[in-house]
């Protein structure tokens, strides 16, 4: 029996941003991407982009829609240097790249929790409905608990990647981090969080 047609879009979109990912992650690393050596041999600008030179023709032609896609969308440019021309990550292309990184992120469990708990509170503008979705995204992905509708918790050290995710975001005031020694009737946030109970 196949996939049902949620899960399928799911599976479609994830391998979309894993290909957008390695591409604009293997730009990012080179720096300046030289157009001659990537449009004459597509052998090399495959290999570049993570694939192989006996990748299907099917795999070929999404890899390049995906780039015309990125160069489309300001987030890979064209600049001439020397007269050569090169391929490069534009600011907005940064800006997704660390998005489609974070995607995945996930926070190392220490062996012990110090007895603490992390709560995110957040009031993200209605004209951001976009951006306040993203953030709730990333809270679900990271591994937080929903305490209340704007109101989200944690039991380990996350201030790093919280303080990346407002930059690449731009909503600093708009939301708060805060390290909380005791909450009240916690025993959900603990079994939740496979904590030792009291």
């Amino acid at each position: 029996m196949g996939m049902g047609k949620m899960e399928e879009k799911s599976t479609i979109r994830l391998k979309k941003d894993n290909l957008q990912r390695a591409i604009l992650g293997s730009v990012a690393a080179v720096g300046l991407l030289s157009v001659a050596m990537m449009a004459p041999n597509a052998v090399k600008m495959f290999n570049l982009f993570g694939g192989t030179a006996s990748l299907s023709f099917d795999h070929k032609q999404r890899m390049k829609r995906s780039l015309n896609s990125l160069i489309r969308k300001e987030l890979l440019e064209f600049i001439t240097e020397d007269g050569k021309k090169y391929l490069r990550l534009t600011p907005r292309g940064e800006k997704k790249l660390a998005i489609l990184s974070l995607n995945n992120f996930q926070i190392k469990k220490p062996k012990k929790w110090d007895g603490k708990y992390r709560v995110i509170i957040f009031d993200i503008k209605e004209t951001r409905r976009t951006d306040r979705e993203r953030w709730r995204v990333f809270l679900r992905q990271i591994g937080f608990m929903r305490l209340q509708h704007s109101v989200w918790v944690f039991p380990y050290d996350c201030e790093d990647v919280i303080l990346m995710l407002k930059t690449h975001l731009h909503i600093g005031k708009d939301i708060l981090y805060m390290i909380v020694d005791d909450i009240e009737y916690d025993k959900k946030i603990r079994e939740y969080f496979d904590l030792p109970k009291e």
